[in-house]
């Protein structure tokens, strides 16, 4: 298995805190993907694997529809998406991604976490170059596939990684997924294989993956650690938090 791998066994089990959370990050999400593809999901790709996420998800159908309306009021929702870097303590690497409608606030919440726990809010490039940005889809199994003969035939479409993984519903129903991983660029052209083959599409969109050697740290300072990334996961414009620290065992 490959980095990538590595990389989603340590997130697998974070999840955004409580539902109304969820609702609102994947609210903005479906928002911008409208306002760059337009509200047509037919000719939107990212806007088809959002609203199959938040169809998983079990977010509300009126929610969904609210959120692409926004996007087509020219005052309203006009959320855009940036990426703060910075550094937290212990010369741990932070990529943050957020998609908000007000980047004086956004950036003064997100710097205050960095002071907070002993870390500093740094300039563009400053870290984004320790990490690879890819896209990744996650499907539903089925039955008798062969992982590798799959991921042979989806070399040609720009994957570079796939691997099979167990998930859980709300109800704590197990169930069998293929996550892959590929080329940022090969986003469209997955998605479209995975369509025109009859799979069930979960969720697709893009990661930040490390592309150093991740750094250990003692117990007692990645509890510091923690409580830097759990600021910023729970503030409501944060999409996503990415960092080079290396997973617990």
């Amino acid at each position: 298995m490959g980095r990538a791998f590595e990389f989603r066994k340590e997130r697998k089990m974070k999840r955004w805190g409580h539902m109304a959370r969820t609702f609102t990050k994947l609210g903005k999400e479906i928002t911008i993907a409208v306002k760059m593809g337009g509200p047509d999901v037919t000719g939107n790709p990212r806007l088809r694997a959002l609203i199959a996420e938040a169809r998983t998800e079990q977010m509300p159908k009126d929610n969904i529809e609210r959120a692409i309306k926004k996007a087509t009021e020219s005052k309203q929702g006009d959320f855009k998406e940036i990426i703060y870097e910075g550094y937290g303590p212990f010369g741990i690497a932070y990529l943050v991604e957020a998609a908000t409608d007000n980047n004086t606030r956004t950036v003064a919440n997100v710097r205050s976490y960095f002071t907070k726990c002993g870390g500093s809010l740094g300039t563009s490039g400053s870290v984004s170059f320790m990490f690879d940005r890819k896209c990744t889809f996650t499907i539903k199994e089925k039955d008798g596939i062969d992982l590798e003969e799959l991921e042979l035939e989806m070399i040609d479409f720009g994957v570079e990684e796939l691997f099979e993984q167990t998930e859980e519903d709300k109800e704590g129903n197990e169930y069998k997924v293929i996550v892959i991983y590929g080329e940022y660029s090969a986003y469209g052209q997955i998605q479209k294989y995975i369509e025109e083959n009859g799979y069930e599409l979960i969720s697709g969109g893009f990661e930040q993956i490390p592309n150093v050697e991740l750094k250990e740290v003692t117990p007692e300072q990645r509890a510091t650690l923690d409580k830097l990334t759990g600021l910023l996961e729970d503030d409501e414009d944060v999409t996503n938090v990415y960092s080079t620290l290396k997973p617990e065992e």
